[in-house]
């Protein structure tokens, strides 16, 4: 499988859309989470509040499949997250997925009630393996 993004899967990754993240729980079996993504350079990023699960399996073993889909084109990215607990980077990547997903005004408003105040963590999906259809 290819280890970079062809520009038509990097233009596709960098339309509004929403990625399923797939991480492994503690048992072996897979979790699935519908999540905001946003490309940045060679890595996919996501963002999570501490605590949930789409949180703890990566802090188990930080290998992460993403999944971005639209009709019979989708593009999946594999590799291994560099998890990022500085709450200065995380809160800003949660508030630049937020304005890509909400608009300015709304992200500056989620920031302030609700993202800003939680936890936040990042992770950052160094692009390992890139399998896609319909391009």
């Amino acid at each position: 499988m290819p280890k970079t993004l062809t520009p038509e899967q990097r233009a596709f990754l960098e339309e509004n859309r929403f990625a399923v993240v797939g991480t492994v729980n503690p048992d072996g079996s897979p979790h699935l989470a519908v999540m905001w993504y946003l490309l940045d350079g060679d890595e996919v990023v996501v963002n999570s509040a501490h605590g949930r699960i789409k949180d703890r399996n990566p802090a188990r073993g930080p290998r992460l499949s993403l999944l971005v889909a639209d009709g019979y084109r989708f593009v999946r990215v594999d590799g291994s997250a560099r998890i990022e607990h500085d709450q200065k980077i995380a809160h800003a990547d949660i508030r630049r997925l937020a304005a890509l997903n909400y608009g300015d005004e709304r992200a500056d408003t989620q920031m302030r009630t609700s993202f800003g105040k939680q936890h936040r963590i990042s992770y950052r999906v160094p692009i390992g393996r890139v399998y896609s259809d319909g391009f």
